[in-house]
């Protein structure tokens, strides 16, 4: 893939987060590809990403997602960003890292690398702590 075809994949990923369109989600996937990620309890096919849209944007109406910096080679892309929603009563900031590898300019295999910590102890009601302090 050239670099404008990189460009315009990504370009089309942050339009359908923007949109969270499921339509344009599923255009951009292979109908046998699959994401990995922290956040669900199993891999998604690409054929489900249009379901998977729906599911996000039920569970996280409020979610704001940000492409923050890119980067490609051959036919892999990753991609660095932003999400911000209201969890439990608080502003909850993530960050995290998509790599994409693509076939035919569509998404062969996604995997998501995002801490998903602070969610998971605002969920249970707790606190966000820091593993370690620093006092120097």
């Amino acid at each position: 893939m050239t670099d404008q075809d990189m460009q315009e994949f990504v370009t089309r990923f942050a339009a359908a987060w923007a949109s969270r369109d499921g339509k344009a989600f599923l255009a951009l996937w292979h109908p046998d590809g699959v994401l990995h990620s922290p956040l669900y309890d199993r891999p998604v096919r690409g054929e489900e990403f249009g379901q998977l849209t729906d599911l996000v944007r039920n569970s996280a109406p409020d979610l704001v997602w940000q492409l923050l910096d890119w980067t490609s080679r051959g036919d892999v892309v990753v991609i660095e960003w932003q999400t911000t929603r209201i969890v439990a009563g608080q502003r909850l900031d993530t960050r995290g890292v998509d790599k994409f590898r693509l076939r035919e300019g569509r998404i062969a295999e996604e995997r998501v690398y995002t801490d998903t910590a602070a969610l998971r102890a605002l969920r249970r009601g707790e606190a966000i702590e820091p593993l370690m302090r620093l006092d120097l």
